[in-house]
C-alpha cells in the first residue's frame, strides 16, 4: 500500500511541474541564492514564475514563487504604501524607491521591486494587505547575462549612470522574456527576446525612431515602458520614449543583429517620461493605458493605431503639442504604477493630492 500511495505521489508531482503546454519551466532551475544587485523590472510568466531584470549585474533572473494557488480578487485598495513598505523594512518612506510594480496573474498577489537609499534591493509581496519580504535566499532560480552591456562607470553628459538602464522594462510573451534598454553597440537602443526556459540564446536588435518632439532620427534613447499585443492581425512591440513618441514595431523585423526602424505612430507630448503600460479590454475592442511622470492616465485605442497610416515625420513645433494617434487623458494623475488585475478591472498605484500613495482598482468603464 506505501508503495501504492509513493507512485500515485509522484505522480501527482509530475503533473504539477509541467505547464498545460507539456513544458517543464523549472527543469533547469537550481537552488541557491541569487546575485541581485538591483531589480529594475518584473513581470510575469507561467507557473507563477517571476522575473526581474537586474541592470547592475546584467542578468534576467526566473523565480519559482510557488504562489500559485487561484485566487478571485476583485478589488485592491490600500493607503499609505510606501509608509507601509517603509515601516515593514524598518525605516522612513523617504529611504525607499519603487521601482516597479506588478501583479500575479494567477494569486493575484501584488510584488513590489523597491530599492533601499544605499541601492539595496528588496522584493515584497502584498497579499491581504500586508506586506512580505520574499526572500532571495536558497531559492530555485534560473539566470541568463544579458550581452553587450554598457560599463559600470559609463555615465551620460551630464553624469549620470548609463549602466541603470541596461533593463529599462520587461515583459514576458508568447514563449519569450522581452527585455528593452541600452546596449554599448553603435546604435545603443537595444531590444532583446531571451528564449524561456533559458538556454543562451539571447536575440538582440538595435532601434531606430522618429522622434517628433525633437524633430530628429534617434538610435541612444532606451524604451521607457512597452507592452507586445497583435495590431493589424501580426504580434507588435508597442513601445514609448521619454517626451513622448509612441512607436510600434513588428515581432517579426525584430531579429538577431538587425538594425530595425518602428513606426511612429503618436507624439504625446514632451516634457513627460512614460512610466508603465497595459492593455485592456472592453466589449470585444481593445485599449492601451499609459501612466505617466507629468501627464494624465491616458487611453488610446488600438482601432487608432491600427487605421494610422505611415510614420510621423516631421516635427512637432509647438511645445507639449501632440500629434498621430489620438488619446484620451482619463481622470487619473500622478500614476506611478500600473497592472492589470482581470479582464474587466486595473490597478493603479497613485499618489494624492495630500501626498498619500494609495492602491487603488479602476474598471474597464473607463474604457
Amino acid at each position: 500500500m506505501k508503495k501504492i500511495t509513493v507512485f500515485l505521489t509522484l505522480c501527482v508531482i509530475a503533473y504539477f511541474s509541467y505547464a498545460a503546454d507539456g513544458v517543464d519551466y523549472t527543469a533547469d532551475f537550481v537552488e541557491g541564492t541569487p546575485e541581485v544587485k538591483s531589480i529594475n523590472a518584473l513581470t510575469f510568466g507561467p507557473e507563477g514564475i517571476l522575473f526581474l531584470g537586474d541592470s547592475k549585474s546584467a542578468k534576467v533572473y526566473a523565480i519559482e514563487t510557488g504562489d500559485t494557488k487561484a485566487n478571485e480578487i476583485e478589488t485592491l485598495e490600500l493607503s499609505k504604501v510606501d509608509e507601509l513598505i517603509a515601516s515593514s523594512l524598518g525605516t522612513s518612506k523617504d529611504d525607499i524607491s519603487i521601482q516597479d510594480m506588478v501583479i500575479n496573474p494567477i494569486s493575484k498577489a501584488t510584488y513590489f521591486a523597491v530599492a533601499l537609499g544605499d541601492g539595496t534591493p528588496v522584493l515584497l509581496k502584498l497579499m491581504d494587505n500586508t506586506f512580505e519580504n520574499v526572500s532571495l535566499k536558497n531559492i530555485k532560480y534560473a539566470e541568463t547575462p544579458i550581452s553587450n552591456v554598457l560599463a559600470e562607470d559609463a555615465e551620460d553628459r551630464r553624469g549620470r549612470s548609463l549602466r541603470i538602464w541596461t533593463v529599462s522594462d520587461l515583459n514576458y510573451y508568447d514563449g519569450q522574456v522581452m527585455v528593452s534598454g541600452l546596449s554599448n553597440q553603435e546604435f545603443s537602443s537595444t531590444f532583446r527576446s531571451i528564449k524561456f526556459p533559458f538556454a543562451g540564446d539571447e536575440q538582440s536588435s538595435s532601434l531606430e525612431i522618429y522622434h517628433a518632439a525633437h524633430g530628429r532620427y534617434e538610435t541612444y534613447a532606451p524604451i521607457k515602458s512597452f507592452t507586445a499585443a497583435t495590431v493589424n492581425g501580426k504580434p507588435h512591440l508597442i513601445a514609448s520614449y521619454t517626451c513622448t513618441p509612441l512607436v510600434v514595431f513588428p515581432l517579426d523585423e525584430l531579429k538577431p543583429g538587425e538594425h530595425v526602424k518602428g513606426r511612429t505612430v503618436a507624439e504625446l507630448g514632451n516634457w513627460n517620461t512614460p512610466l508603465d503600460m497595459v492593455v485592456m479590454q472592453k466589449e470585444g475592442k481593445q485599449y492601451l493605458l499609459m501612466a505617466n511622470s507629468s501627464r494624465a492616465l491616458m487611453k488610446i485605442k488600438f482601432d487608432d493605431i491600427e487605421n494610422f497610416d505611415g510614420s510621423l515625420t516631421t516635427p512637432v513645433e509647438e511645445r507639449s503639442a501632440t500629434a498621430g494617434v489620438e488619446f484620451i487623458a482619463l481622470p487619473f494623475v500622478n500614476v506611478q504604477q500600473l497592472d492589470r488585475l482581470n479582464e474587466e478591472s486595473f490597478v493603479l498605484l497613485q499618489r494624492q493630492s495630500n501626498g498619500d500613495l494609495d492602491l487603488l482598482t479602476q474598471s474597464n468603464k473607463w474604457l
